[in-house]
Parts: structure tokens; sequence; C-alpha cells
């Protein structure tokens, strides 16, 4: 029998109390509405047939085209097949104690979409070298439904993680996972700020919640306590807020969502990056109105475990007070 206070309805119950003390009541209640609401019109729109928009159907029409054309194991292999890549931050500003200072950026992990993929992510940041790591969101595979496969993943990421760890949520990830994800040893940002400190020097990390879908981002209460003059590195699932996060002030956005296109034509050009953003932003290095940004194409997949002419990535950034040459 269930005890009266373990039933799934007081479950929900206390943990609404627990985002709300730990999120504030409005932001509590606005994700967790926005999220319900959604499950509930996708669970109505899920039907037998055969459509590219049924979430249901949508990646098995994907596999068969990928089948039919012979690139399905192919694009399966690359998804594994993950690299590191290198990129530099130059910061005139920077304290001279956090010079050569490296920040591991992992993003759109989808951690139980792929197994072999998850492993392939462990290997791959086991012998890395970093100072932080940095995560951006969509540790879920779906979009609604259960959290648990995505909350063990990222547990076992976790144990192979050295050191702090600071995430924000994307478009796939559950406010319900928050708790969990925090028990477990990762620092949420959620529209929040937390001084980086080396040797009596600071600079300043700020995240901010899903701006793609959940329009839960708040970059003022984010970024309000940033000291003037202090260098600020802003976390966020995507690039679509670049234009507000440059004018407000952050020296750098790191940022992911567009998986680089995932399945793009050869020379690597997206079919689409599911961003309103240029295209510029969807992958690499950028600059806007003075603030230097990185969207990675992360180190998972979405809808399919495929990769075409976009590979996957681990990123280290250094910062560094040498300008380029």
């Amino acid at each position: 029998m269930t005890s009266p206070d373990r039933t799934p309805e007081h479950q929900d119950e206390l943990l609404e109390h627990r985002l709300s003390l730990r999120l504030g009541p409005v932001h509590a209640r606005q994700r967790l509405g926005i999220e319900r609401e959604t499950e509930a019109r996708m669970l109505s729109q899920d039907t037998p047939s055969f459509r590219i928009q049924n979430p249901t159907s949508a990646p098995g029409f994907i596999r068969f085209c990928l089948r039919l054309a012979g690139l399905h194991s192919r694009g399966q292999k690359n998804s594994r097949r993950l690299s590191t890549a290198h990129n530099q931050f130059h910061l005139s500003g920077l304290p001279i104690n956090f010079e050569g200072f490296r920040i591991l950026h992992l993003t759109d992990l989808h951690v139980d979409m792929d197994e072999a993929n998850l492993q392939a992510v462990i290997r791959t940041i086991s012998p890395l070298d970093y100072d932080l790591c940095v995560l951006t969101g969509d540790y879920r595979k779906e979009t609604r439904g259960p959290v648990e496969a995505a909350l063990e993943g990222m547990a076992r990421l976790r144990a192979a993680i050295r050191g702090p760890a600071y995430a924000v949520l994307g478009n796939h990830d559950s406010v319900r996972m928050v708790p969990a994800l925090e028990d477990m040893g990762y620092s949420l940002l959620m529209n929040e700020m937390v001084p980086i400190e080396r040797s009596g020097e600071h600079f300043y990390l700020a995240g901010v919640d899903d701006p793609h879908f959940y329009k839960a981002h708040n970059l003022h209460r984010a970024g309000d306590n940033i000291p003037r003059g202090g260098i600020s590195l802003l976390l966020s699932h995507t690039p679509e807020i670049w234009r507000e996060a440059s004018h407000a002030g952050y020296h750098m956005f790191l940022c992911g969502h567009t998986h680089g296109g995932q399945i793009c034509l050869p020379g690597g050009i997206p079919l689409t990056l599911d961003a309103d953003c240029p295209r510029h932003l969807g992958r690499g290095y950028w600059q806007a109105n003075g603030m230097q940004g990185y969207t990675s194409p992360g180190a998972g997949t979405s809808v399919v475990n495929v990769r075409l002419n976009c590979p996957p990535e681990v990123t280290i950034h250094t910062l560094t007070r040498n300008q380029p040459q």
C-alpha cells in the first residue's frame, strides 16, 4: 500500500515547494505550467498517422530516408566519433591570475539518446585538463515525459567531470530535473550569477533559463550584480539572445542548441539550425557588439543519433589577455 506521504500528488507538491524555494514562486510556476500545458498538447496530438510533424513517427521516417540513401550507418558512426575543439577568448581586461584559465564546454548531450555516444563523451573528457566545466543544456532525449533515464546518464557524466560543473537548462530539459541535478553536484544557474575566484581575483559566470521555447531567461536578474568592469561569461542554451546579451555588457557568451545543423550538406552547410539567429552564429566562434561568443555543435544528437558533415565536439575555451596575432 502506498504511504499517504508518498503518493504522486504529494511528491509533486514537495517538488513544487522545493522549486519555489529554489527559483522563486513566479519562475517555478511559469516553467512548470508551460511544461504541463505542452505535454498535454503533445499527448493529444500523438496519433498513429505517419506524419513528419508527429513526434512519434518523425524519427522513424528520418531513419527510413537515411537508410534508403545508404547514409544511416555512416551517420551513426560519425555521431559517436567525438573530437576536442579548442578556442581562445582574448580579453584585455582579464585579471592576471586567470591567464590561461581553461573551461570545458559540454552541450546538447541528450544522454539517454544513445549509450554509445554517452560512453564516447566520458572517454573523450577523461584525459582533458581544465579548470572549470560548464554545460549549456539539453540533457534529455525527449522534450516531455520521464526524466529518470536522463538523470541516470547525467550522474554517470558528473562522476567523470573533475571539479566544479555549472549548468543551465535547455528546451529539452524539465525544471523537475533541477533538484536531482543539484543533488548530484551540478550547480544550476537559473537566471543567476556566481563569482569565480582565483588567487583573490574574479570573473563572473552567469546563466539563464531556456530562451528558446520556455522564454524563461532573465538577463537582468542574471547580471545585475556583476560589478562594473568585471569580466563576465554568460551561459545560454541557444544563441538566440545574442543581441540582448551583447548590449547587456557580457564579454563572453557560450551556447549550443543548433547542433551545428547535425545533418548538413557537404561543406558543413546546415539544412536547419532550429534557431532564430543569423547563420554565422550557428556554429563556432563569433563576435557581436564587442561580445565574443561560441556556439558549440554539441556532443550528442537529437531526433536520430546520426551526424552528417557536422562532427560532434567537446570544447576547451582558454581565457587570455594576449591579443590575437
